[in-house]
């Protein structure tokens, strides 16, 4: 079963946050609200994830971007499954060398920052 999720990619196929078991939406971030995971999560997400999602989460052509409602509003463990699993048919590797807690950190800046959409405003 996969979570009810509705998220699109820009090719029009199921995003991985909506190809997450259900099970995964009942996890729950320890760390949410927490300032100091938010900013390691920025610092981890500039070392892991910008290079394929930019550096304010604009997308490249390499993947989608992040800075979308629909990733806000994805419950953390789906988020977390991503992470953790990834998916190689679409170019997303997994990142469960990370230990557990920096995925978490990762998830929380997710979803708590704004990203800084001047540097890519046209």
């Amino acid at each position: 079963m996969v979570t009810v999720l509705f998220v699109m990619s820009a090719a029009g196929l199921a995003s991985l946050v909506q190809l997450a078991p259900a099970g995964s939406a009942n996890m729950k971030n320890k760390m949410e609200g927490n300032v100091r995971a938010r900013m390691a999560g920025a610092k981890l997400y500039q070392r892991e994830c910008a290079a394929c999602h930019g550096m304010n989460r604009e997308g490249t052509g390499k993947a989608p971007g992040l800075d979308s409602a629909e990733v806000r509003e994805a419950a953390p463990g789906a988020l977390f499954w991503v992470l953790r699993n990834g998916s190689v048919r679409r170019g997303m590797p997994s990142f469960a060398h990370l230990p557990e807690a920096q995925r978490w950190q990762i998830v929380t800046y997710l979803h708590e920052s704004v990203p800084d959409r001047s540097a890519y405003a046209k």
